[in-house]
């Protein structure tokens, strides 16, 4: 359970640097993904979220448990 906490934490913080440091650039990205088509937007995402899952899985072959 506390590696959940953990990982809330460090995506918001990810998050809130992200809009403290360049505010206008998260907007100009705001308008990009609004432009995008839908698919297109999915695809993103999946690239994201499987992104992700790769770096969740090597963290944990490196060792944190």
């Amino acid at each position: 359970m506390a590696w959940v906490l953990m990982a809330l934490g460090l995506v918001m913080i990810v998050e809130g640097l992200a809009y403290a440091l360049a505010p206008l650039l998260i907007e100009r990205v705001l308008e990009l993904l609004r432009s995008l088509p839908e698919g297109m937007r999915r695809q993103v995402g999946l690239l994201a979220l499987v992104s992700g899952l790769l770096l969740v899985w090597a963290a944990f072959q490196l060792g944190l448990e």
